[in-house]
Formats: structure tokens, C-alpha cells, sequence
């Protein structure tokens, strides 16, 4: 990655926190215990979440009863992650990111990050996971992966974000593939694992989840009325009882850095 797309990725959200916090998907609550059966997740395992946005990934692993370092650069996501999180006394929030996360040497258990790997410097995240990491720990990269072609609204919703988006496909967490992750675990050893997750939406409920996106037009800009009226469109051909849906593959992937 290189620098000008690493000092976008830190203020691209600030704009869209209200939309990101109400409407972004959680992740499946399998995942805690998964990762206990396979990795020896316990509640007194440290764990860092690198981009840890709003904490929605955070608050997964805080209801397990882990300690959570919330590691996040942009001030209106961390504040937000703050605000939702206040009740834990194990949620630790940090103004850092994946290449310089603060942390103490060989300090945590599990690094976890979800949604936000693809935003990365690989080779100077990798270097800064290895210093934070214990021996033996584990990084665990998590997506919500929208299906694109499972329905015919979500084939056309591709195609809608295709038409109006401004960097979507240059952004795409898609384009981290099997060569970027064998590279960056250091091994094609990972492993992933696959759950499922769905979002259920109304009008209202769409329009917010597509303003959550970085790469959409938002209020003012010279495309948001056509992109608006192209939504209500979608909406209405595509509603069944006055719902839509989004049907994610949750893929999580996980490995050690060697």
C-alpha cells in the first residue's frame, strides 16, 4: 500500500461514522467460539484489534471477556468506539495503527482485524505485528464479505455500486488474495474459516448501509441526487415485503507469522 491510500484510509470514514456505527454488520458470535475450540481462545487472552474502527469487532471479544486494546487512527471512529464501548473496563482505546500500534513488545495473544486489513502497509504492519505479538500468538483477519451473485438483488446491487461508487474496485477488500496473505503470514499455512451472516434492511436501513461506504457519494457531491434516485429504484423493483438483504460470507483467516 502506499502512502497517499494509507493517509486516505485514516480520514475517508470520518464523514460516515453515524451511518458505519448504525448500519455496518456485526461479525457472528461462532467466532469466539471457534477460535476457543482451535486457537485456546480463553477470556484472559490479550487481544489487539488493529483498526478497530467503531468497535464492533472489538465488543465481540470484550462480551467474551478479553482485554482489547482497540488500536484506531481516525479520531471520529475511535471517539464513536469510546462512546459505544464505555461500559466495558476492559476495552482500551489507542490513537495508533497497524504500523505503529504503541503496544509493548511480545505483549498480546491474538491480533484480530476486521474490515480493515486491505488498508494496511503490509510490510511495516508485518514487522510491528511481530514486535507486539507473544511467541506462538496468532492474527486473525476477518471480512464480511457481501455475496454478489447469490440473489437477484444483490447481483443488481453490484452493479448499482459499480455504476456510482468512486474507487470501489481500487479499494475492494476482494483484492486481498491467496498470494497477499501466503506473503504476508510468511506461509500458505493459514487457514480460513467461513460462517454466515445477513443484514435486513428497509429503505431507510439500505440508504444507510450504502452511505457507510467510503466510496459513495454523499450529500453535496455532484452525483448523489442520481445515485439516490438510482437507490429508491433498486429498492422498490427488488423489496419483498419492504425489505432487502444482504447475504455476507463471514471469512475469517487465521495463522501464525513466520
Amino acid at each position: 500500500m502506499n502512502t497517499s491510500k494509507t493517509t486516505d484510509a485514516t480520514t475517508r470514514f470520518s464523514n460516515r461514522v453515524s451511518y458505519y456505527v448504525k448500519y455496518r454488520p456485526s461479525y457472528p458470535t461462532e467466532i469466539v467460539e471457534f477460535l476457543s475450540q482451535r486457537l485456546s481462545l480463553s477470556p484472559t487472552s490479550v487481544i489487539a484489534d488493529i483498526g478497530s474502527g467503531t468497535g464492533i469487532l472489538s465488543e465481540l471479544f470484550l462480551k467474551n471477556g478479553n482485554p482489547v486494546y482497540g488500536i484506531e487512527p481516525n479520531p471520529e471512529m475511535r471517539q464513536a468506539a469510546e462512546s459505544l464501548l464505555e461500559n466495558h473496563p476492559n476495552f482500551i482505546s489507542i490513537n495508533g495503527s497497524a504500523e505503529i500500534t504503541t503496544l509493548e513488545n511480545h505483549s498480546i495473544d491474538f491480533i484480530v482485524a476486521g474490515q480493515a486489513f486491505h488498508w494496511f502497509d503490509r510490510v511495516k504492519s508485518r514487522q510491528e505485528f511481530q514486535r507486539i505479538l507473544k511467541p506462538g500468538a496468532w492474527v486473525i483477519l476477518i471480512w464480511n464479505d457481501r455475496q454478489t451473485e447469490s440473489t437477484p438483488f444483490l447481483r443488481a446491487f453490484e452493479a448499482f455500486l459499480q455504476e456510482f461508487s468512486t474507487d470501489y474496485q481500487q479499494i475492494n477488500h476482494k483484492n486481498v488474495d491467496d498470494r497477499i496473505l501466503s506473503h504476508f503470514y510468511g506461509s500458505s499455512h493459514y487457514q480460513q474459516q467461513t460462517f454466515p451472516n445477513q443484514q435486513i434492511f428497509d429503505y431507510e436501513g439500505l440508504l444507510g448501509r450504502v452511505l457507510s461506504s467510503s466510496y459513495i457519494p454523499m450529500s453535496g457531491d455532484l452525483n448523489y441526487d442520481s445515485m439516490l434516485a438510482a437507490l429508491e429504484q433498486l429498492f422498490a423493483q427488488y423489496q419483498e415485503q419492504n425489505q432487502v438483504s444482504f447475504i455476507y460470507d463471514t471469512r475469517l483467516f487465521y495463522g501464525q507469522l513466520l
